[in-house]
């Protein structure tokens, strides 16, 4: 089968890079226009990362200003590795790539698949965070110039621009072939599961990590960096470092590893786009149809949710519920907070002083932990996982009309929205409660654990029940599940905070009752903790139900693609 994209046709003007950057600025202003808000949100958030990418830029030129060359090799080979595994990461759990450009839109046109990779490429460059990442990165130019003089500098720079290229092109490759995984719906759980398994080794990782750093062998460390350097992870950031010790030789081949793995990246995401466009990810065989002898509604309304009245709150519920399941985007939120929910009780309660590598008992889990503790690890998972719906409205994007045009008033929406989001990540709290009680070896701990969660968890639906009615946002119209319109990136994150801040104070009682009531709490943390989340979740939804009916026009205007 023919690709999705043909040659550029006789008399046609050549396509460059430079049209699609063009064509991107255009689009970003275009989206700004007349959004005085979005401006000042995207304005703020870019100093605030020009702001930490300075203080990262004086980090990594430290030990060329101390002139500590024993460190420089260790600071330029783990830095530029994090960074790298950064930009795989964070894009799949947190922000998403901007897609400005969206691939699909490009399939009709008569442009050659390695124009289109070329010019996308091009245009993902021009962003905040590349700009950040540039000048952090920087500060190995300084440390390589001042050990190995202006031929070490020059080496570093181009490492550094080279590196730039490699972290944007793996964060376009590996987004873009997991979407189209998530998109397959016959490896779905099996994503699931390998995320759910990763998460449970995060903990572990993180703990044997801590463990050697106290007893940290520099030596060793140094071989470890060594090695980094010489992996696609490391060998940009490191080839500088090598010129100004002597090892000029190792240059050229890191930078050719380098380079190797960038186009190997590009080829990847290139076949991924095109397996986007041409609708290759699909979800399998069709389906058999459905028994009609349950009747035409009873086949609208999944399993989780045959409870349910059949009227205009449960058919919203079965609807959200459906969505949540089959929708690329929502289904990689709720992984998301499977993959968190798991990492942060671990790493917050087994990341003190307690616990480390024996050489005669082990690997010890035996860490310092208190109700406290415990239940400040709970408030952060139980407002992780509603903050997924700061945007829920953005989920629907020009659908939502369909909801204004009927009429459904505010508060019915948003308690089905809840109730339908709640059917997923009820359980999954209840998991992570009585994982992390069983780990710990508190049981009786299970309880308050749970009734945490709850708690913060109904907190922050009530919190962002408003959020989403106040400062929603469009989300493209592709079917990359992480994709993000520029400028939208900053906006979630500020949104974000704003609605984790918010809940973290609401959630403060359950610290202190933790704090102060001792083992009564033990017995009861769940009644209280259950009906104050719920107490809050539904006074959230009435309250901003009446902002919902004022809004609708509005919200839709706000949640719609602008094209």
């Amino acid at each position: 089968m023919s690709g999705p994209v043909s040659r550029p046709t006789a008399g046609v003007r050549r396509v460059s890079a430079w049209h699609f950057v063009r064509l991107k600025l255009r689009v970003m202003g275009n989206n700004f226009r007349g959004q005085g808000w979005r401006v000042a949100l995207f304005l703020i958030g870019s100093l605030i990362g020009l702001w930490f990418a300075v203080g990262a830029f004086f980090g990594l030129a430290a030990p060329g200003l101390a002139g500590e060359d024993r460190y420089a090799m260790l600071v330029a080979a783990f830095a530029g590795g994090l960074t790298v595994l950064g930009w795989l990461l964070l894009p799949l759990v947190f922000f998403g790539v901007d897609e400005t450009l969206d691939p699909a839109r490009f399939a009709l046109l008569p442009l050659s698949r390695r124009t289109l990779v070329t010019g996308l490429f091009a245009a993902a460059l021009v962003s905040v965070p590349t700009i950040a990442v540039l000048v952090a990165l920087s500060g190995l130019v300084v440390t390589a110039g001042a050990f190995g003089g202006w031929s070490a500098a020059v080496v570093a720079a181009v490492g550094v621009v080279c590196g730039l290229l490699l972290c944007v092109a793996a964060a376009r490759a590996v987004t873009s072939a997991f979407a189209t995984m998530l998109r397959s719906r016959r490896v779905r759980d099996l994503a699931a599961v390998l995320l759910a398994v990763a998460a449970a080794l995060l903990g572990p990782l993180q703990l044997a990590g801590i463990a050697a750093i106290q007893d940290v062998n520099w030596d060793r460390l140094a071989g470890v960096a060594t090695v980094i350097g010489w992996t696609p992870f490391g060998a940009p950031w490191t080839a500088g470092i090598d010129v100004a010790q002597g090892r000029v030789w190792a240059a050229p081949l890191k930078l050719l590893i380098t380079v190797v793995t960038i186009v190997a990246l590009l080829a990847w995401w290139s076949r991924s786009l095109e397996s986007a466009m041409v609708g290759a990810a699909s979800g399998g065989p069709a389906q058999a149809k459905a028994s009609v002898t349950g009747g035409v509604v009873a086949q609208l309304f999944p399993r989780a949710t045959g409870w349910l009245r059949r009227d205009r709150f449960g058919g919203l519920v079965a609807r959200e519920a459906r969505y949540w399941w089959r929708d690329a985007r929502r289904r990689a939120n709720l992984i998301t907070i499977a993959v968190v929910g798991l990492f942060v009780p671990v790493m917050v309660n087994f990341g003190g002083q307690g616990f480390g590598l024996d050489s005669e008992e082990g690997f010890s889990l035996a860490g310092d932990t208190s109700p406290v503790l415990v239940s400040l690890s709970m408030v952060f998972v139980g407002l992780l996982a509603a903050v997924t719906l700061a945007n829920q409205f953005g989920f629907d994007g020009s659908a939502y009309a369909a909801n204004v045009v009927a009429g459904v008033p505010g508060r019915v929406e948003l308690r089905a929205r809840i109730t339908a989001f709640s059917l997923y990540v009820l359980p999954m709290l209840a998991v992570i409660a009585v994982v992390l009680g069983v780990v710990l070896g508190e049981p009786a701990w299970i309880g308050f654990m749970a009734g945490t969660l709850v708690a913060t968890y109904g907190a922050g639906l009530a919190v962002n029940s408003f959020v989403s009615v106040l400062g929603a946002y469009s989300l493209p119209e592709t079917s990359n599940p992480f994709a993000m319109n520029t400028g939208a990136g900053m906006v979630k994150s500020l949104l974000t905070l704003l609605a984790m801040v918010a809940t973290g104070a609401i959630a403060v009682p359950l610290v202190l009752a933790a704090a102060l009531l001792g083992d009564l709490w033990l017995w009861l943390g769940l009644p209280l903790g259950v009906a104050y989340g719920v107490g809050a979740a539904l006074l959230g939804a009435y309250l901003a139900g009446d902002a919902l009916d004022r809004r609708q026009p509005e919200l839709l205007a706000m949640v719609t693609p602008r094209r």
